[in-house]
Parts: structure tokens; C-alpha cells; sequence
């Protein structure tokens, strides 16, 4: 997880990266060689913050400027009386360049130069990995797949420079192969590969570093999709009146729950409430609705076997929230069709995205939430293929079906009708665990129901799920349960 701060809410591939790196060099008179020696002091320094004791360190170096910044990070090295051995895996850098200097200076500081080898890994305390950067736009050669997995099969910590080398700038899917690092150090422009999908995971823990660079830069380069902020929640969930009362926080009806999946629907209603919704009521199969309502008395349940036991229900809702435990079955499409003709805002998650999936319709006010796996049946191709590009996938199932898009997963993507894209850079591992998605549906028919549009709603409560999540992992990610996020949603949707 990254700190926030105005001058990395935005996110930007690899070419308007290179597009800054250029207004700053040629039209702010900042000297790419100097940018380079800044970029690796940076490096250097939170090198010595997270590794502390290290004596020992590997640099990987690339050719070109990613290549330069290891260069200088071994001359820093060499200064502190580190011992460094530096390898200029894809070979020397062209003559003249800023790479070339840098190279230069590293040996007059009396560093020395190594072939690759293997021996190399078990004797370093960190590896730096400076080999190649937002310029790569191909598969992995042969040789550098193999060095990668070799560092990340060393077991090793390692440092990555502005991108963990493998990773692709642009979506965060994986050339072939990619570095795992420990953390990444990134410069001037916040990189979307760095927050979404493989790339997430790849890249550890990110430091943002902007080399002084005027922030007017910024201004002049389009961005590609922006993150979620944490001044969110206070925009949104402003003091409640005190004289309101529960109807001014809407009805949902919740829609789930066939035979042994009673637990989906339960999930979603409890997170409705827990984020500030007025009423809540669970229409599921005739069997559990004791049950539920025994577990949870303050949700109103109903069973619900027929269209004419659903008709009531819908007449009286603000919003419905669709799928949790839901099934395929003929009861679940039978919901599934009245639902589909009652024009009121939904929350469609789960099976109902896969009855979706089967027969594919356009509506404009209904926030879909797909996991990666029911994304590739939207779209009718491969899960790889949505997690090599997540931000492009999000988008395409929203021209094709409408309304709002979160694609759950490492770095959520929020597409809008309006073509915004937005990343949640809360969340940790201990999501992946049954039962995250319906609390997510809840939350998001929860902030709905208290009138917020779904532009917001969406975003809201991507950020409040996540970062609910990662409350509760304090006490540790594995073991993790839905549940465990209730206390923390509450304190969460009360800010102070």
C-alpha cells in the first residue's frame, strides 16, 4: 500500500510517463543527468531505511536509464562501504548517454564490473533490480527470463527501480515473466502497472518520489486513470440531521440464497446496515428465511418462492442488491428475470452476473461487480486475458452492459459511464476468502440507498471495503473472514 498525497491520485502509462520525463528535461532546463543521480540517491535512501544492516548488494543493471539509476545507486553503495558487485546484464550503455556517465562514474569510484552469475544471489544481502523500466514493450528474452527466475527463486529481498522488471507500465500484466520485489521505488509519474493486477503484487511496498520536478508538469500530460482518495468517505458521508429518521436511508432488497447458500444474502444485508442503510430485507429461498432472521433480527426477510411472493417486495425497495448465493438454477432465474424488469437502481454480483453472461442486456442504472473469472464470461474470453489488462477489461464490459463496472481483485478497477477509471490502492491477501464479495455488494447497495449516485457510491465503497479489510488484517491476513470487517466499516463510515 502506497501513503496518498495530490501528486500521485494520478496514474499514467508508459508513454505519458516518458512524456513527462521530456517537459521536464527539455522545457523545465532539469538535466536528465541530474534527474538520474536524484532518482538514484532516492533509491539509495529508502534502500537504507528498509534494509538497514545491509552490507552486501547486487545490482542488476539494464542499459538504458533504468540501467543508469543502478549505477548510481552502486557508486552510493561503494560511498557508504557497501560491498557491490553491479552487473550490466543487457551490456554496456550507448556512449554519451546520461546511462553512460553514470556507468563512468561508478568505476571511477572504483567499482567494478561483473558478468552475471549465479554465485552472485546467495552471497547479497539485497538484490537491486534496475535492468529495465516503462520502455519495455515485448516478451522477455530468453536470458533475462532466466535471471528472473532465478532472483525470485533466491528467496532474497529485492529492490526494484521505478518498475520491477517484467512488468508492463501500461496494465500491470506480465512480459513473460517479472521480478517479485520486497519494494519499488518509482519516479515522477505514478505508474498504473504498479497498482493493479500481477503488477500489484510484483512491485511490494511502492515509495513515490517526484525529483522536484514542478507539479505544473502535470497539468500538461493526460493521465490514464487516477486512485481512489481517502478524503473520499468526508466528501460523501457528511453529519446526519437529528431529526432524520430510517426512511430518509432508503430499502434494500437483497436477492439470494438458494438451497445451502443462505450465508451470501445474510453478508450483504448485515454490510447494508453496517454502512448506514435505513431498512433491509433479504428475499431468498422459504428455507432459510428463519434462519436469517434469527441470526440478524434487525433484517427483514422473506421467503420467496414465486414471481407473485417477489412482486410485493420490489414495490416497496429503493434499490436491489442481486446474486449473493443466488444459484443458476430455475428459482434463480426466475428472480433474475423479474428483477431485470423493474427499473430501479441494482447491485448485480455473483450468479447474477453469470445469468447475465448468458444473455447479455444494456442498463443504465446498475452497478456490476465481477471478479476476474465472471468478467471473462461477460466478455467471453480468457481470465488471462482480463487480468493482462484489467483497466481495458473493466471498460469493455461497461460499453457492453452499462451502468458502473468494479472488477474485483489486487487494485480494484472502477469504470464509469463516463469513461473515468479509478484504482483502490487499499486491500490486502486476506480478501481472498469466501464471502468478500457479497459484504462489497452490501456496502455498495448500502451507500446507494442513502442517495448517493452511483459515481460516487461505486469508488466510496470500493475504499471502505479495502480499507475495512485491511483494518482488520492488523491481526493477521490469514484467517481473515468476511465478518471481521462489520466493526470496522462502522468506525469507518463515521468519520471524524
Amino acid at each position: 500500500m502506497i501513503a496518498q498525497s495530490d501528486s500521485i491520485l494520478t496514474l499514467y502509462n508508459s508513454k505519458q510517463s516518458q512524456k513527462l520525463d521530456a517537459i521536464a528535461i527539455n522545457e523545465q532546463g532539469m538535466p536528465g543527468y541530474e534527474l538520474m543521480q536524484r532518482a538514484g540517491r532516492t533509491v539509495f535512501q529508502q534502500l537504507l531505511v528498509n534494509w538497514p544492516e545491509v552490507s552486501t548488494i547486487l545490482v542488476l543493471c539494464g542499459s538504458g536509464n533504468n540501467g543508469g539509476d543502478g549505477y548510481v545507486v552502486g557508486s552510493l553503495a561503494l560511498e557508504a562501504g557497501l560491498e557491490v558487485r553491479l552487473c550490466p546484464v543487457l551490456g554496456a550503455p550507448k556512449p554519451g548517454t546520461d546511462a553512460a556517465l553514470a556507468a563512468d562514474a561508478f568505476l571511477q569510484a572504483g567499482g567494478q564490473l561483473c558478468e552475471f552469475s549465479t554465485e552472485y544471489i546467495p552471497s547479497a544481502n539485497l538484490i537491486v533490480d534496475a535492468m529495465l523500466g516503462t520502455g519495455l514493450n515485448s516478451t522477455l528474452r530468453a536470458e533475462l527470463h532466466n535471471i528472473v527466475k532465478q532472483v525470485n527463486e533466491s528467496g532474497r529481498p529485492v529492490l526494484a527501480i521505478d518498475l520491477p522488471t517484467g512488468v508492463n507500465a501500461d496494465t500491470g500484466g506480465l512480459m513473460g515473466a517479472a521480478i517479485r520485489a520486497d519494494a519499488t521505488v518509482t519516479f515522477i509519474a505514478m505508474k498504473l502497472g504498479l497498482m493493479t493486477g500481477e503488477g500489484k503484487a510484483c512491485a511490494g511496498a511502492v515509495t513515490f518520489a517526484d525529483l522536484g520536478v514542478p507539479t505544473s508538469i502535470y497539468s500538461q500530460v493526460a493521465y490514464e486513470a487516477r486512485v481512489i482518495p481517502d478524503s473520499l468517505v468526508k466528501q460523501c458521508l457528511i453529519p446526519r440531521s437529528l431529526n432524520c429518521h430510517k426512511g430518509d436511508f432508503g430499502h434494500l432488497l437483497v436477492i439470494g440464497g438458494a438451497p445451502g447458500m443462505g450465508g451470501a444474502p445474510r453478508l450483504t444485508a448485515e454490510a447494508a446496515l453496517r454502512v448506514g442503510a435505513g431498512r433491509v430485507t433479504v428475499a431468498t429461498d422459504p428455507k432459510h428465511a428463519a434462519m436469517l432472521h434469527a441470526s440478524r433480527p434487525e433484517i427483514m426477510v422473506r421467503g420467496v418462492a414465486s414471481e407473485a411472493d417477489l412482486q410485493p417486495l420490489l414495490a416497496q425497495t429503493d434499490v436491489i442488491a442481486i446474486g449473493p448465493g443466488l444459484g443458476q438454477d430455475n428459482w434463480a432465474q426466475m428472480l433474475w428475470q423479474v428483477c431485470v424488469a423493474r427499473d430501479v437502481v441494482k447491485v448485480v454480483d455473483a450468479d447474477a452476473l453469470n445469468l447475465l453472461a448468458n444473455a447479455p442486456i444494456q442498463y443504465s442504472n446498475w452497478v456490476l461487480t465481477p471478479h476476474p473469472g465472471e468478467a471473462a464470461r461477460l466478455l467471453k474470453v480468457s481470465g488471462n486475458e482480463i487480468q493482462n489488462d484489467r483497466c481495458v477489461a473493466a471498460q469493455a464490459i461497461q460499453r457492453k452492459y452499462g451502468g458502473e463496472v468494479i472488477l474485483k481483485g489486487a487494485g480494484s478497477v472502477v469504470a464509469g459511464a463516463n469513461e473515468d477509471v479509478w484504482i483502490c490502492a487499499q486491500g490486502n491477501p486476506g480478501m481472498a476468502t469466501a464471502g468478500m464479495g457479497d459484504l462489497l455488494t452490501g456496502v455498495i447497495g448500502g451507500l446507494l440507498c442513502q442517495g448517493l449516485p452511483s459515481s460516487q457510491a461505486t469508488k466510496l465503497a470500493v475504499w471502505l471495503h479495502a480499507s475495512a479489510a485491511d483494518r482488520a488484517a492488523v491481526a493477521g491476513e490469514r484467517g481473515l473472514i468476511a465478518g471481521d470487517l462489520f466493526p470496522h466499516l462502522r468506525k469507518l463510515v463515521n468519520p471524524r
